[in-house]
């Protein structure tokens, strides 16, 4: 089962973290605090995030050097990053942001929908990536249960159809999302990520065919999902 998704916050002004938790709570997702970069590098040693939030000026780190930490990581470089800043010098220092890592780059004040929205968007392609990764291991156990239990047959069927039922409900969102991102032109590494995801799903619903070769029993399963 999926839990809720993290979302990392990162800010050194209380009342900055404040605001952007009244605009995120709507989303109703798991909202995580750091106040300066070394507090956000450490909270990502730990805990895996949908989408961080991050603020260019900080004293000692700052949002490009934290980014830049970030993107090195083997375990983080693919989490979305947000930068929010006060100040704007032109398109150099926004051309800096995108060079750091950042996905998008919004000026404060922002309109908070505006926020909640690009948010929402990262948010829901983690949780679809999530579901994806349940479907990848139990069709993983499925091919190794396989090859040492043939003969419990109805068992096995039960759990091809099970997990086809649970992909035909993911490649549905992911279509949703898919049509979402084409109509309200999304930043283009919410589509390219979203493209990713769908090639994903395609790639296993071939091997879960694959598991009834001849039979047609998951393609017939989930052409009726």
């Amino acid at each position: 089962m999926v839990q809720k998704a993290k979302i990392l916050l990162v800010d050194d002004r209380p009342e900055n973290l404040l605001a952007l938790e009244a605009i995120l709570s709507a989303l109703d997702q798991t909202l995580v605090r750091a106040s300066s970069g070394e507090e956000a590098l450490k909270a990502l040693l730990t805990d895996d995030f949908a989408v961080i939030l991050l603020d260019v000026q900080m004293p000692g780190m700052d949002g490009f050097e934290t980014a830049a930490h970030i993107k090195r990581r083997e375990r983080t470089r693919d989490i979305p990053i947000i930068f929010l800043t006060a100040i704007n010098h032109g398109p150099h220092h926004t051309f800096r942001g995108y060079a750091a890592g950042a996905v998008d780059y919004i000026s404060k004040p922002f309109d908070p929908w505006v926020l909640r929205a690009k948010v929402s968007v990262f948010v829901d392609l983690y949780m679809k990536n999530c579901q994806l990764k349940e479907q990848a291991a139990l069709l993983r156990l499925q091919l190794e249960g396989g090859k040492g239990a043939v003969g419990d047959g109805k068992e096995s069927a039960g759990l091809l159809a099970e997990l086809s039922a649970r992909l035909a409900a993911v490649e549905e969102q992911a279509e949703a999302l898919s049509k979402q991102l084409d109509d309200e032109s999304a930043d283009a590494a919410a589509v390219a990520t979203a493209a990713h995801l769908e090639r994903k799903l395609t790639g296993l619903r071939r091997a879960l065919d694959a598991l009834e070769p001849g039979t047609g029993g998951a393609s017939s399963v989930a052409s009726q999902g």
